[in-house]
């Protein structure tokens, strides 16, 4: 199993590929978590994680600017059909588009838009920073096998996802109303926690997302 960690410039890549590792040794899975934005290391992947720390429009142009990068990985996640994991940022830009300093485009593989968190109680602090408990939708998903409702997940975003499919919305969590914590559709799925921040939940979800064969 190849694992391929996208390196443009966002996000602490190597605490992402740890746990990876982490994740493949305790299942007992064989392979290789690379830290990479090489164009061979992507089309080689069995399975793709795309981290995001900061602003959307940030992330986009740290895609962008590396060239090939963007179309590399449209073209694995729709016509090759890998399975690709957004974390923070990184889930965000699977959105059409993001609204933060003005609209970005996103990927678009998951219907939706990307906004400011807008909590009804006006003393909760943006950005949603710490530990939330999780809840799920009716629809189970094999990536959250094993964790249970309720458990503990880390934050910080100041940004949120809205799908346009409420069925493309597999977790969330309460600030001041709901906001989404995990989405997925067909070979796509995207936390907006940090599963190697989130300790054994997190872990969970990671080898979960290894063994996911959508």
């Amino acid at each position: 199993m190849d694992i391929c960690v996208v390196d443009y410039g966002s996000g602490n890549l190597r605490s992402a590929a740890k746990a990876l590792e982490r994740s493949m040794a305790e299942a007992g899975l064989h392979g290789r978590v690379r830290v990479t934005a090489k164009r061979r290391h992507i089309q080689n992947a069995n399975r793709i994680v795309l981290p995001g720390v900061g602003a959307f429009a940030d992330c986009q142009a740290g895609i962008q600017a590396i060239p090939g990068l963007w179309q590399d990985l449209d073209d694995a996640v729709r016509r090759q059909g890998k399975p690709l994991l957004g974390i923070c940022v990184g889930m965000q830009l699977m959105a059409e588009v993001g609204r933060e300093f003005g609209d970005t485009a996103g990927f678009g593989w998951i219907g939706g838009q990307v906004a400011a968190i807008t909590p009804s109680d006006p003393t909760l602090k943006i950005p949603h920073m710490g530990w939330n408990n999780l809840s799920f939708s009716m629809k189970s998903h094999p990536l959250l096998e094993g964790i249970n409702a309720g458990a503990h997940a880390y934050f910080v975003h100041s940004y949120s996802f809205t799908c346009k499919n409420p069925d493309h919305q597999i977790a969330t969590v309460d600030y001041g109303g709901p906001v989404i914590a995990a989405i997925a559709r067909d070979n796509v799925a995207g936390t907006q926690f940090h599963p190697e921040k989130s300790q054994a939940v997190g872990l969970r979800l990671l080898t979960n997302f290894l063994k996911w064969t959508p």
